[in-house]
């Protein structure tokens, strides 16, 4: 997607960008949406499925503005973790 950043460093990513502010605005009007088309839909009202439509594809938007950054920053956790795993490894079998 034009104007939406795709590859991103751990540390990029752990900074709020408009990417972030974005997903801030879709999350809660997904809420809602997904809230109001399923109690229209219940209500059996055509334009309650043309809402959770919608809905379904403000999440798929989301996902893919805001998956880069949590992919980016998850890689970088598990390299931590890793070096963590050896150092605690190390320290029980009494090496230096």
């Amino acid at each position: 997607m034009k104007g939406i950043k795709t590859r991103w460093s751990p540390e990029e990513a752990d900074l709020w960008t408009k990417e972030d502010y974005l997903t801030f605005v879709i999350s809660p009007l997904i809420y809602f949406l997904l809230a109001l088309g399923g109690i229209w839909c219940l209500l059996l009202r055509w334009y309650g499925w043309v809402v959770l439509g919608v809905s379904g594809l403000l999440i798929w938007l989301m996902i893919k503005i805001i998956d880069p950054k949590l992919k980016a920053l998850s890689h970088d956790y598990e390299k931590k973790q890793k070096q963590f795993l050896e150092e605690l490894e190390k320290i029980e079998r009494w090496e230096n």
